[in-house]
């Protein structure tokens, strides 16, 4: 098979990223075969890898869409700081792309890229727009909140954050929303504080 027959194959599952498994199963070859046959097509600059059996289908390779293909099965989305960024609340260009997850904590390389990765409970996992470029990202109310979330947990990544700006039509109900579904009394108590902080010193 040419490299253009095995590209538009695999153009045709419509996804910008495929595992060397997904890749097999679309060509009609083996494992070991579909890997050479991907590597030949990253010579040819048809594909990227991402990271082992893992590859983007094109050479732009988008980091901000890769985070739940890096935790697939399970679904991330952008949030904290990459969002916060993104949606306007803070200037400052995070070095590494956030991200919420139902997946465990990890921290990831991929693609030339740092991913730092988060879990949270199911209950309040949610809050998020899928762009027209296929990037599921945090609304700037849940990014706030996802932070203030996680700054209760043993990680120092989320103790303090460069000068916040609310963007226009912020809605702090949203929050509260968010807040009441968190599972524990605990963590609704430390997380409501942590806003309440976060907000007293924010700009409009």
């Amino acid at each position: 098979m040419n490299a253009i027959t095995a590209y538009a194959r695999l153009q045709a599952l419509r996804v910008p990223v495929v595992t060397t498994s997904d890749a097999a199963a679309a060509l009609g070859q083996s494992a070991f075969a579909a890997s050479k046959t991907l590597v030949r097509l990253a010579v040819a600059g048809l594909v990227t890898p991402v990271r082992r059996g893992t590859w983007w289908l094109g050479r732009d390779l988008d980091p901000l869409r890769l985070p739940g293909f890096l935790t697939a099965p399970l679904p991330s989305y952008l949030s904290l700081h990459t969002a916060l960024h993104v949606r306007g609340l803070i200037e400052q260009v995070p070095v590494v792309v956030y991200a919420v997850s139902l997946a465990r904590t990890q921290r990831i390389v991929a693609g030339g890229t740092s991913f730092s990765i988060h879990h949270t409970a199911p209950e309040i996992f949610g809050g998020f727009d899928e762009l027209p470029s296929g990037v599921l990202l945090a609304t700037a109310e849940k990014a706030l909140f996802d932070f203030a979330y996680l700054s209760g947990g043993r990680s120092r990544l989320f103790t303090s954050l460069p000068e916040v700006e609310l963007p226009r039509g912020f809605r702090k109900r949203s929050i509260e929303r968010w807040i009441d579904r968190i599972p524990s009394q605990r963590g609704k108590t430390l997380t409501r504080k942590k806003i309440e902080a976060l907000l007293a010193r924010a700009t409009r």
